[in-house]
Parts: C-alpha cells; structure tokens; sequence
C-alpha cells in the first residue's frame, strides 16, 4: 500500500530547515516520543540528487542535522557503491528539493525510477519536498524548475496519478510582467485538459495514507483541471482524486 508524505517546501515562512516539517513527519512515520524510541532507529534512504550547488554529503548531513530530534539513521543513496541496493536499506525514502531536472536524470542514470516505486508499493514509506514532492507524480512537467539538464523522459515515479505543483502562490509582485504561476499552469491545461495539477502552498503538503488523500498545514491548496481552479481546504479528503 502506497504511503506518502509530499511537502510542499523545505521551510514554511520565517521557520528554520524543515522546522515546520519535523511534527508532519513524527506524525507521519508515528514517532511517539523519540527520546523513548531510541532503540528503534528508522532506516532512512536519503536521495540528494536534486542539489546542484551543494555536494551530495553536505546535503545529507544538513539533512541530519534538520532532523536529529527524531530516532532516525540517515544514509545518502550516492554512498552505496550500487544504488540499487541501497533500497533493501530503507524503511523510508526520503527526496529533497533542489532541481527537479538534474534530480531525475541521475535517477533515471541509475536506472532506479521503477524500483523506488515497487518499493513504496510494498510499504517502503515516501517523504519528499520540492522537487522530491514533484517526483511523485505522474511526470515533472509543472515544476516550477529550469531545465538545466535532460533526463531521458519527463516521466516520474507516479505514487499519485495527477500533477504536483510546489510552491505554488498567487502572488504577482508589483512591475512584474512575465507569467503568474497559474498562467503556467493554465498553459498545461490547455495542452492536456484531462490531467489534474494539485498546487500546494509553502507550509502545506499531501498525505497518502490506506488508500486516502489529504492536505494539511496551515493554508489552502488548489486543484487545477480542465481550465479549472478549485480551492482545497486544510484536512479536506481528497481521496477522489487517486481514482479508486
């Protein structure tokens, strides 16, 4: 059974590095109290394929660090002489954000795409922001990213049979002429009416959990088809859109 956990970002307003995320992910991953679950460490897959201007171990540490409160053993997919075998390692995959281009070609380079998605079928747990949020989907065609390099194929790991849009905002500075985000993502729906982009604002992410789909956070999110634009509420249930 897919479970998942797709942030929209990495920080939420004025909040540290993935501050706002820790009581989404203790919540998710049902960390109690971490001080009492020492024993039982979570093996956590990290994939830094989407940073570009960081190395990858410097990526993996930040990440540690950002998480250290939580009983979890982090270990980057690059440390493991064959990737392939880094994900009988996991009890969860964990994606972060950075370029979504650049993060899918190295997957695609390690030929690992269909494996990480047979895994989080059979019960490997899925947490991703950004471009990790991105992955998830169907492909990478509204992400908010330059297409800095070429994968192989837009296509994406596709734990959600719709579109993610992250980052997603309303917000039009004032003197900017150039497209709003949702002019980009009417660009996408005219191109292909019958697919669903669900944009989530900063602070927001989607909970996949038995065969059910919800936004939480602290701000709505929107759900964009056919020309449409729908407001999401916090805790609303979303499970329509798995097609079940």
């Amino acid at each position: 059974m897919t479970t998942a956990l797709l942030l929209s970002a990495s920080r939420a307003d004025e909040t540290g590095y993935l501050e706002h995320a820790l009581p989404l992910i203790e919540d998710f991953l049902n960390i109690q109290d971490s001080k009492q679950n020492e024993a039982t460490e979570v093996q956590v897959l990290f994939v830094p394929y989407a940073g570009v201007t960081i190395s990858y171990d410097d990526y993996t540490h930040q990440v540690e660090k950002a998480l250290s409160e939580l009983p979890l053993t982090i270990k980057g997919i690059h440390e493991f002489s064959e990737p392939k075998d880094a994900l009988a390692f996991a009890d969860v995959i964990l994606v972060g954000g950075g370029n979504t281009f650049a993060l899918l070609e190295r997957l695609y380079k390690d030929d690992v795409i269909s494996l990480i998605r047979e895994a989080v079928v059979s019960g490997t747990k899925y947490i991703g922001w950004s471009a990790g949020s991105n992955l998830a989907g169907l492909t990478i065609k509204t992400t908010n990213d330059m297409p800095i390099t070429m994968p192989p194929s837009f296509n994406a790991i596709g734990l959600v049979p719709f579109q993610i849009n992250p980052h997603y905002t309303d917000f039009n500075p004032p003197g900017h002429h150039g497209e709003t985000r949702q002019m980009r993502l009417e660009e996408f729906m005219t191109l292909e009416p019958n697919t669903t982009v669900v944009g989530i604002q900063e602070g927001t992410a989607l909970v996949l959990q038995n065969n059910s789909l919800t936004l939480v956070g602290n701000k709505p999110g929107y759900v964009f088809k056919g020309g449409q634009k729908q407001e999401v509420n916090v805790g609303e249930n979303l499970s329509d859109l798995l097609g079940l």
